[in-house]
C-alpha cells in the first residue's frame, strides 16, 4: 500500500465556518510576529521585507538581525508552539486558547529571551476598527486540527505558486504571506510604472500602499475567508485594472470575476475537489496572469518563459 496520502489528505477541507475564530486569533498573532520582523528589517520592494514564509512546520519570519542577535519566530502549526531561536537558544509557547493581548506579552517575552527588542507598531493593519494589541483582551480559541489543515492547504498551494513563478523573466515577488490581509501571494510585474495609488486601505498608511502599487502588477493569491469572503478563495487582480480585464476569459469553469472586489476569485473548495488541484490552480493562475497582460498590453514575448525544472538550467539564446 502507498504511504502518499491521497488528494483529499494533501488538499484539506477548509471550511471557514468551523474556524472562523481560530483564524482570525492567527491573524492578529501573525501581524505581532510580521510587526516584529518588520521593525527591525530594512525596507525592500513593496513591502517585501515584512512577510512570512510558509515552512514544512508553519510560517516563519526567517531571519531577522536584532541589533547584534539573529532572530528568527516561527509558528509551529504541527506541535502548536510559536518557537524563537538564534545560533545559541531556542525558546517556545504553546498556542492554546489565549487573548490576543496575552499573546503579545508571551512574545515580548520570548524575543526579550532571545535578546532582542519588541518594539512594534502596537495597532493591528488592514482591519477596520480594530482594538490596540494590548487593549485585546479578549479570550480567543485555538482549533489545533483546523490550524493543521490549513498549514497543509498551504503547503500544496504554496508548491503550485513557487510553480507558476518560475514561468516569467520579469521582475516577480517570493511567494509569502501578508499578515496585514492573512493571504499567501505571488505578483507578477510588467516593468512599467504605474498611476498613484489612491490609498485608503483601512489602518495601513498611505506611503505603504502607495510604494506597494509603485509598478503595474498580476497579482495572485489565496485568502483562508473572512474580510467579506466567508469560504477560503483564491484570487487574481490587476493593478491598474485594464479595460476589459472583467471580461476576458478565466479558467477553469468554476471561477468567476467578482465586481466588488474587482478580482477573479475561484473557490478553494472546487479546486480541492477537481480530479487535479494543482493542475486545476495552475489553470487559474496562469490564465488570469494572461488576462491581465494582455488587456494592458504587457510585452509577453519578453517577460515569459517555460516553467522552472529542477537541475536544468534556463535556456539563454
Amino acid at each position: 500500500m502507498s504511504d502518499v496520502p491521497d488528494t483529499k489528505n494533501r488538499w484539506p477541507a477548509l471550511p471557514y465556518a468551523d474556524w472562523a475564530e481560530t483564524c482570525a486569533a492567527l491573524h492578529l498573532w501573525s501581524q505581532i510576529v510580521g510587526k516584529y520582523r518588520l521593525a527591525h528589517t530594512p525596507w525592500a520592494n513593496h513591502s517585501w521585507q515584512a512577510t512570512l514564509y510558509v515552512t514544512p512546520r508553519g510560517l516563519s519570519t526567517g531571519t531577522v538581525h536584532d541589533g547584534s542577535e539573529t532572530i528568527a519566530l516561527t509558528f509551529d502549526l504541527h506541535e502548536h508552539a510559536l518557537i524563537g531561536e538564534t545560533p545559541a537558544v531556542r525558546k517556545r509557547f504553546q498556542l492554546e486558547a489565549m487573548s490576543v493581548a496575552d499573546f503579545l506579552d508571551r512574545t515580548t517575552n520570548l524575543v526579550g529571551q532571545l535578546g532582542g527588542r519588541m518594539d512594534i507598531h502596537g495597532a493591528p493593519n488592514e482591519i477596520p476598527n480594530a482594538k490596540r494589541f494590548a487593549e485585546d483582551t479578549a479570550q480567543r480559541p485555538y482549533d489545533r486540527e483546523a490550524a493543521e489543515r490549513f498549514h497543509r492547504a498551504l503547503m500544496q498551494i504554496e508548491r503550485v505558486f513557487t510553480r507558476f513563478r518560475t514561468g516569467f523573466l520579469g521582475k516577480v515577488s517570493p511567494v509569502h504571506l501578508f499578515w496585514g490581509s492573512f493571504d499567501l501571494a505571488v505578483t507578477r510585474f510588467s516593468g512599467r510604472k504605474a498611476p498613484r495609488h489612491p490609498g485608503g486601505v483601512p489602518a495601513l498608511p498611505d506611503a505603504v500602499t502607495q510604494e506597494a502599487y509603485s509598478h503595474e502588477v498580476s497579482s495572485a493569491g489565496f485568502w483562508p475567508g473572512g474580510g467579506g469572503v466567508n469560504e477560503p478563495m483564491f484570487y487574481s487582480y490587476a493593478y491598474p485594472a485594464p479595460d476589459g480585464f472583467a471580461e476576458r476569459p478565466v479558467a477553469p469553469a468554476a471561477a468567476h470575476f467578482d465586481p466588488t472586489l474587482g478580482e477573479f476569485l475561484l473557490p478553494y473548495e472546487a479546486v480541492r475537489q477537481s480530479p487535479d488541484p494543482e493542475e486545476a490552480l495552475m489553470r487559474f493562475l496562469q490564465s488570469s496572469y494572461e488576462a491581465a497582460a494582455d488587456a494592458a498590453g504587457w510585452d509577453r514575448k519578453s517577460l515569459e518563459c517555460n516553467f522552472g525544472t529542477p537541475r536544468v538550467p534556463r535556456t539563454v539564446s
